[in-house]
């Protein structure tokens, strides 16, 4: 198996909304906001092979949405999706799997893509399977209010009139080469891979620790929504693996790729170490 970090670009939300309820002079100092109170982030997406395998996880915002759609969000930077794969010696077309985390626009608004006329739609990934689970398929379909902005018919409803879509069984592992942890906080029945690579656990985040600075307990965004069970979900987490080495794959970290957990002397967690994927080549 071999793992490939893929930049799809970088983008802006609300400080606010992604701090949740710490206070702006608390985070300010860890990703500090622009004159409109926003912060940069990442759309960083996984990119697992193995065997004849090739499986993306997650693929960003997309490109088929309208300029004041993308206004919204400060798309920024020189990374890409295409632009990714390419420096790592592939294409769109090679791609057998396309996990989806969940189906929020930010994380799966590359699954679908305007055809060659722009008189509808069609898959980004000509050649996958995309996974989703029933659960979630369920609830982003028919959205509540509150998430209603963030699952985008013209993402979600086209996998399936694909043909293209399939459910993920269970922990996964029958239908994948890792297993997925399930997570209810954020949103319902978001899946977070859990790869076995070189010896290493990755667990890759999603929007559970969007960022190295999630990890603290009080660092829920306000797009959690069920917070409580968002802690109910870190705890989870922390009480399997605070001190075991696993290392956590941050999808919006604007500049730490992985970290590392560390358990101190008062009993909490905490974040030990950052390092980039490639480290881990080789070893």
């Amino acid at each position: 198996m071999e793992l490939y970090t893929i930049h799809t670009g970088n983008f802006k939300l609300d400080g606010g909304a992604m701090f949740g309820v710490v206070p702006k002079s608390m985070w300010n100092k860890l990703n500090p906001a622009d004159e409109n109170n926003m912060c940069s982030w990442a759309m960083r997406c996984l990119l697992v092979q193995d065997g004849n395998r090739l499986i993306l996880i997650d693929n960003g915002m997309g490109e088929k949405q309208d300029p004041k759609f993308f206004g919204h969000y400060y798309l920024h930077g020189d990374d890409s999706l295409d632009k990714s794969l390419a420096k790592h010696g592939f294409k769109r077309d090679d791609i057998t799997d396309m996990f989806l985390t969940h189906l929020h626009f930010d994380h799966c608004g590359g699954s679908i893509q305007w055809n060659s006329g722009r008189t509808g739609y069609e898959p980004a990934f000509k050649n996958a399977t995309y996974w989703s689970t029933q659960a979630h398929w369920d609830w982003a379909t028919k959205p509540n209010a509150r998430e209603k902005a963030s699952f985008l018919v013209e993402n979600i409803l086209p996998i399936k009139e694909s043909g293209q879509l399939k459910m993920i069984e269970g922990d996964g592992s029958k239908q994948l080469p890792f297993s997925v942890m399930y997570c209810k906080g954020h949103t319902e029945s978001m899946m977070l891979p859990k790869i076995s690579y070189k010896g290493h656990t990755i667990i890759y985040c999603a929007d559970l620790f969007p960022s190295r600075w999630h990890i603290g307990m009080p660092y829920i965004m306000a797009y959690d929504v069920r917070p409580l069970l968002s802690m109910e979900d870190k705890d989870a987490l922390f009480a399997e693996h605070a001190n075991d080495k696993t290392i956590l794959y941050f999808e919006h970290d604007p500049s730490a790729e992985c970290g590392t957990l560390l358990k101190t002397e008062r009993g909490s967690v905490a974040l030990d170490k950052t390092f980039p994927l490639s480290d881990l080549v080789g070893k």
